[in-house]
């Protein structure tokens, strides 16, 4: 199959349960399966920008950015936490009158398709985890407390720019040499906005832990968990226990490939998630 070009931008704004929500809407064929995609921490819609144009073939594509994150807002208000992001995504379902649907979570938005299913398991048919955040605890007492001060939202952002975007990129993908300046201009974009910084301050405070193990035992949606052999940032260690732990799941690993799936192996990831979607998801 040969490559195809990124996934042109068609988003869309709603305020959902009172905060502003970016999403991207791609409905192609009303009798085709709907794949929600959930991006990571850090992250945004722009991480599938070369999934997407896989999926549009066969499917109906709803991505949304996640408060704090890509366009949508940064309220100080908001309960960043994984269970309240799992509602705002099932309300914004509800807003599209979209009744069923497969989940498809990157990272930390594997956690989130999780909690989803653990609120909704009627409305989820199933479910993708790519490198799925998995067993995390809450931040320390102390973090959370230091969080409180009035300027600790500019050591954030002391943090995250003395990594920089691309020495972050370089910590995800295995090959390197994709990153471009495309790349790195669409995943600096949102941190261009000093909002967000006050956003993850928030969201430091608010985060809850992971699922655990007796919460995942509970979740009898059909799982797919898809995982690169090189991960360096959830290794793939949490994606064999999460198959152990899931009642119907299935582990499958890419061996050149680090934690950025859905851009370094969109093709693959798209043929995996149409073998388990033809396969009756099972």
């Amino acid at each position: 199959m040969k490559a195809l070009q990124t996934s042109e931008n068609t988003g869309r704004r709603m305020t959902i349960l009172g905060h502003d929500i970016y999403y991207e809407y791609y409905p192609q064929n009303p009798s085709a399966p709907t794949i929600m995609l959930i991006h990571g921490f850090l992250s945004s819609s722009f991480s599938f920008r070369r999934l997407i144009p896989y999926l549009r073939q066969e499917y109906n594509i709803l991505s949304m950015d996640l408060p704090p994150f890509g366009s949508s807002g940064k309220s100080q208000k908001y309960l960043y936490s994984s269970r309240n992001q799992a509602l705002l995504a099932l309300e914004l379902l509800n807003c599209l009158g979209i009744k069923k649907v497969l989940l498809a979570g990157h990272s930390m938005g594997g956690q989130i398709c999780l909690n989803m299913m653990q609120q909704d398991s009627e409305r989820v048919e199933g479910a993708v985890l790519l490198c799925s955040s998995g067993y995390m605890q809450k931040l320390g007492r102390l973090l959370v407390m230091s969080s409180r001060l009035p300027f600790f939202h500019l050591l954030v952002k002391r943090w995250l720019e003395k990594s920089g975007v691309e020495e972050n990129l370089r910590s995800v993908v295995f090959n390197q040499e994709m990153i471009d300046q495309d790349m790195i201009d669409g995943y600096m974009e949102p941190f261009l906005d000093d909002q967000i910084f006050k956003g993850l301050t928030k969201m430091i405070r608010d985060r809850e832990e992971d699922l655990n193990t007796e919460d995942l035992k509970q979740i009898q949606t059909p799982c797919l968990l898809i995982w690169g052999e090189q991960d360096k940032i959830v290794p793939l260690r949490v994606g064999q226990r999460l198959e152990s732990d899931l009642p119907h799941a299935k582990l499958i690993v890419f061996n050149h490939a680090g934690h950025l799936l859905p851009e370094e192996e969109p093709e693959k990831v798209f043929t995996c998630i149409k073998e388990f979607i033809d396969g009756g998801i099972n």
